[in-house]
């Protein structure tokens, strides 16, 4: 009963653990989700903000005032949730619900100074925002003639590399890129960059103010303004040699270059505004409120999770502890003396595997009992043959019924030297069995050794009509103890000779195989049938099971 306690109360422990860890982890995961839903929703909101920026931004930069904008501010609300309010830089309100003079800007609108971190990533270039196109832009007609053109462009550029695509400017130009410009140069693509009225006008002003505002940094070489608003080094005979005159730094090109289209571009955007963008409900609270009900409310789920497992473990610990008992129980009944007693085999799992190991340890412990009263019984009658054969002599001679002549003698002498083999056998048998067969190696010829065994059992064979030799491949010698050696070759071919008929013939062969060294006992007796082959060294076993005195031996099998 204790073992029993023992393990429910692991088992106690080991649910209580389980459940705490289930408890903890839940509140881990609760606590994530919670944590990424938060970051997910400010994600949200900050997409939403940049939505509102950009749409706003882009409305600028494609008016010339905020005019109309309610509209546009209406659908961003109703889409995000938000409340979207537009003012001047003085507070004065241009669209939406008026803010107080103390609230702060979410930003500030200007398509030509935008927030580059609002804008996407393809997007981003210089800080004006690319919709600010002005009179840079392309008519309707000019639009159809510069499409038109790129299409062959296109044509021979993917012919040429298998690369290229048409990308339409926000200026309306279209152009071709994500070609080698070795392909390009030689598709003309140049032309589609061609410059011609009205814009041409622009583009001169706009290279005009870029090379003044050079000159006030210093001296230097002027460049030149392209329809994609890039720029290159000027050149040509008028140029100044370049040793001569420095080139401008690209930084201080791209700083004249901004400034100047600012300063052309202004009139055609919407002035400058100040936005306030603010949620639904600014009252709104997203903290969890760990109050003293909520608190209770997880220690009830806890102690409800408790419960639930141990409640479930205490079951799965009956239903495990009830077969090992039985496995107990049928355990002392077994060493009590009951042969019979067996256990129900319940499922597949450990315990059934268990149950079922128990059932083949009482069948063999009761096959080995089995084998053992066997085993009593023939040496029983081997030893009472003897000690019959030599009592009853012994008898006669007091009697005056015989006289111990030689013959008497010699059969007194046979039934004593089969009395003391079964009593070796069983001494060799026993001292195996306890371990304590001592073994006492040296170097052996094993040539030598076979002519032994062969002059040992010579006699035997031929009273028993048969051939009895040995044969070694080479002169092989080996490390083993000879007596032992001799014993064990000799059982065999002992065995061999009394399952051999008349006219046969016994072989003892020897021959070096690898590392080792193998010895064959060979006869040409009726042999063992393969049924029996895996018994043959099985103790108490011998295929003959009869105990006459031609065949029956000491009765001990080979083991």
């Amino acid at each position: 009963m204790a073992g029993r306690r023992s393990l429910l109360v692991r088992l106690l422990a080991g649910a209580v653990l389980i459940a705490l860890c289930s408890i903890a982890a839940t509140a881990w995961l609760a606590a994530r989700s919670t944590t990424v839903a938060i970051q997910e929703q400010q994600g949200q909101a900050l997409a939403d903000d940049a939505s509102i920026y950009n749409t706003l931004i882009e409305y600028a930069a494609t008016h010339r005032s905020w005019a109309g904008v309610d509209k546009v501010i209406a659908g961003l609300s109703e889409k995000t949730g938000r409340q979207i309010s537009l003012s001047k830089g003085d507070r004065t309100p241009i669209a939406g619900k008026p803010v107080p003079t103390t609230r702060n800007a979410s930003a500030f609108l200007d398509p030509l100074y935008v927030n580059l971190s609002m804008v996407a990533a393809e997007a981003r270039g210089d800080q004006i925002d690319p919709h600010v196109v002005g009179p840079f832009a392309l008519t309707a007609a000019q639009k159809a003639a510069n499409s038109e053109l790129a299409q062959p462009v296109l044509n021979c550029a993917q012919t040429t590399s298998g690369q290229g695509r048409i990308v339409v400017l926000p200026t309306g130009r279209s152009v071709v890129t994500d070609a080698p410009d070795v392909t390009l140069s030689r598709c003309s693509a140049g032309l589609l960059l061609a410059i011609v009225p009205p814009q041409l006008a622009w583009y001169e002003k706009l290279q005009k103010a870029v090379n003044t505002c050079l000159s006030t940094r210093g001296r230097v070489g002027s460049v030149e303004i392209a329809a994609d608003f890039s720029w290159t080094i000027a050149t040509g005979p008028a140029q100044v040699t370049p040793a001569v005159v420095p080139r401008p730094e690209p930084e201080a090109i791209d700083a004249c270059l901004v400034s100047a289209r600012v300063d052309i571009l202004k009139p055609y955007v919407a002035p400058i505004a100040l936005l306030f963008v603010t949620g639904p409900d600014s009252s709104a609270s997203a903290e969890f409120d760990l109050s003293a009900a909520n608190q209770k409310r997880i220690a009830g789920v806890a102690a409800g999770i408790l419960g639930i497992t141990v409640l479930i473990t205490v079951i799965g610990g009956i239903r495990l502890v009830q077969p090992l008992r039985a496995l107990t129980k049928a355990s002392r009944q077994m060493t009590s003396g009951d042969e019979e007693i067996r256990v129900k085999v319940r499922g597949q799992d450990e315990i059934g595997q268990l149950s079922l190991a128990f059932n083949e340890l009482a069948d063999s412990r009761a096959k080995t009992e089995s084998l053992r009263r066997a085993m009593v019984s023939d040496i029983a009658h081997e030893l009472r043959t003897p000690l019959s054969n030599i009592r009853g002599w012994l008898e006669a001679v007091e009697d005056g019924i015989a006289q111990p002549d030689a013959a008497f003698i010699a059969s007194l002498s046979e039934e004593a030297a089969l009395l003391q083999h079964i009593i070796d056998d069983l001494r060799d048998l026993a001292t195996a069995d306890a371990g304590n067969l001592r073994i006492h190696p040296e170097r052996v010829y094993l040539g030598l050794l076979l002519d032994q065994v062969v002059a040992t059992y010579l006699s035997q064979a031929e009273h028993a009509e048969i051939t009895l030799s040995s044969a070694t491949d080479g002169d092989i010698e080996l490390d083993a103890d000879p007596v032992r050696l001799r014993q064990a070759i000799g059982n065999l071919v002992a065995n061999a000779l009394r399952f051999t008929p008349a006219s046969g013939t016994v072989t003892i062969k020897a021959r070096q195989e690898g590392p080792g060294i193998v010895i064959d006992v060979i006869d040409t007796g009726a042999g063992i049938a393969p049924e029996d082959l895996p018994k043959v060294f099985d103790r108490f076993w011998r295929a003959e099971q009869s105990r006459n005195r031609h065949t029956g031996g000491s009765g001990l099998g080979l083991p």
